[in-house]
This record gives C-alpha cells, sequence and structure tokens, in this order.
C-alpha cells in the first residue's frame, strides 16, 4: 500500500513532487520568501501558490535567490474567481508570470469554480498550448463540475487540488478523479491544526515514532495524493518533509480511514451551481 514514489507523472508527461510547500496566507514581503528559501534550501521542490495569496513576487524571488535550477522547482499558481472569462484568463495568466518573474509554471489552476468556467477552462488550454504552463487543472472542482468539463470536450484537467485529509475524504470526488487520470492535491492535509490533536492519531505517531503532522501527511501520499502541508516555521517545514522513510500499516491506514465526518477547514464548493 505504501506509496514511496517521491513524484508522480501528469497527464502530459509532466513529474510532480508528491510533496509541496503551501504558501497559502504566508504574508507577502521578507516572510515568505525567507520560508520558501529556506524549504528549498533543505530539498523541497514544489511551491504552491496563487493570484489571491498575493505572495507570488516572493516566490518568484525565492526561487531565484536559492541558487536551485529553475527546471528542478515546480511552480504551481492559480487564477482567482475575478478573472474567469477567456481574455481575462489570458491576462491572468500573464501577469502571474510577470510577478512571479518566470517564463512558465508548472501548473496553473482554475482556482474555484466560478459560473464563467466553460470559457475560462478553453483559455487555460490556450494557455497550455502556448507553454506558458507545462500542465493546467483545477481546484474545488466536485463531480458536477468535472463532469461539466468532459460534456463540454477539450483538454481533461491534469489536477484536481481539493481539501483532503482523515476527516474530509471526499471520496465520490477522488474516486472520479483516479478513474480518469487526474491527479489529485490535498490542501490542508494537517486539518489546519483543527484535529491534528486527535488522540486516534496520536497513538498511531506513538506507534511509528512520528508526529501527528507526519502521520496525515503519510495517509494522504499512501493514497497516492500530491500533499501539500503549509508552515511558516523552518523546524515544522524540516518535519513534514520527513514522510518518506515509514510506511502506516493496513490497520493504522483502517484506523484513519473511518475517521470521516466531512469537515472542512476552509470552505465546501459542493454547492458551487
Amino acid at each position: 500500500m505504501a506509496q514511496r514514489l517521491r513524484t508522480i507523472r501528469l497527464r502530459g508527461d509532466v513529474d510532480i513532487p508528491v510533496l509541496g510547500l503551501g504558501v497559502y496566507m504566508l504574508p507577502s514581503g521578507e516572510a515568505t520568501e525567507s520560508v520558501v528559501l529556506h524549504a528549498l534550501g533543505t530539498g523541497w521542490r514544489h511551491v504552491d501558490t496563487a493570484r489571491i495569496y498575493a505572495n507570488e513576487e516572493d516566490v518568484g524571488k525565492a526561487i531565484r535567490a536559492s541558487g536551485v535550477d529553475r527546471k528542478e522547482v515546480f511552480v504551481t499558481t492559480k487564477l482567482w474567481n475575478s478573472d474567469h472569462g477567456y481574455d481575462r484568463t489570458l491576462r491572468a495568466c500573464d501577469k502571474s508570470l510577470e510577478t512571479l518573474g518566470l517564463d512558465y509554471v508548472d501548473l496553473y489552476l482554475v482556482h474555484w469554480p466560478e459560473k464563467r468556467r466553460k470559457d475560462t477552462w478553453r483559455a487555460m488550454q490556450k494557455i497550455l498550448a502556448d507553454g506558458k504552463a507545462r500542465a493546467i487543472g483545477v481546484s474545488n472542482f466536485m463531480l458536477p463540475h468535472l463532469e461539466e468539463l468532459f460534456d463540454a470536450g477539450g483538454a481533461i484537467p491534469a489536477v484536481n487540488q481539493i481539501e483532503l485529509h482523515p476527516f474530509c475524504q471526499q471520496r465520490e470526488v477522488v474516486a472520479f478523479c483516479q478513474k480518469h487520470g487526474i491527479v489529485i492535491e490535498a490542501y490542508s492535509p494537517l486539518t489546519r491544526g483543527e484535529r491534528i490533536g486527535d488522540e486516534r492519531i496520536a497513538a498511531i505517531a506513538k506507534e511509528c515514532g512520528r508526529t501527528a503532522a507526519q502521520v496525515l501527511i503519510r495517509w494522504g501520499l499512501e493514497h497516492g495524493f500530491v500533499s501539500l502541508p503549509k508552515s511558516a516555521r523552518p523546524s515544522r517545514i524540516d518535519e513534514n518533509a520527513k514522510v518518506f522513510d515509514f510506511r502506516l500499516s493496513r490497520e493504522q491506514m483502517e484506523v484513519l480511514d473511518s475517521l470521516e465526518e466531512g469537515l472542512h477547514t476552509s470552505w465546501d464548493p459542493s454547492n458551487v451551481p
């Protein structure tokens, strides 16, 4: 059952690291740049930002300052709601590239299933064809949103980024994506701290000689998800990376899988028309 791979192949023969640094709610400026610099300096090779986070510029600065070859760093950013629509999407991508200081991103995502998403998805396919993104995908798309894209024809998303942890497993969406070769990215894998003290997770962490955060991240990796933990603390960033040298037993996975309670720690897109 263990998923020890450090990358997963996306549609289009693009390899994505299975562990990525989330920078949501990290403040713009030197704080974010410092966090990303630390992560890159200690071996992280995947950074997930978004236009709405207002820290794309700092991510780009950190990549350039790190000395790590650009081709070795997988960069994701996202299109925000106010930029939906064909022409607006094209302009928004150009703006994000300018802010990042990059010629391309490795993954460009539609952040939210806003009502103009059909026109937006046509523009996303042009962005892919023009080489401004190596892969394109969606975020917070539930089953009806994905089925709508499929019905419209065109490219299938390479990725769907959704909230995923043992307390929010979204199994129907996950099953659909896996059936159609859409890689799942798990944001808020640490439950934004809301369930990290759960005694059942603590018990498994003790059995493994690991932390609760490492157990939660490992749970996602065992299921084949890309995990995007976020932290501003260097010690936690280092801790979150130490998840490739142990595995969870079948019994431990069964306990974690039994924790489903539909807990959304940020927003729930299931009712978006």
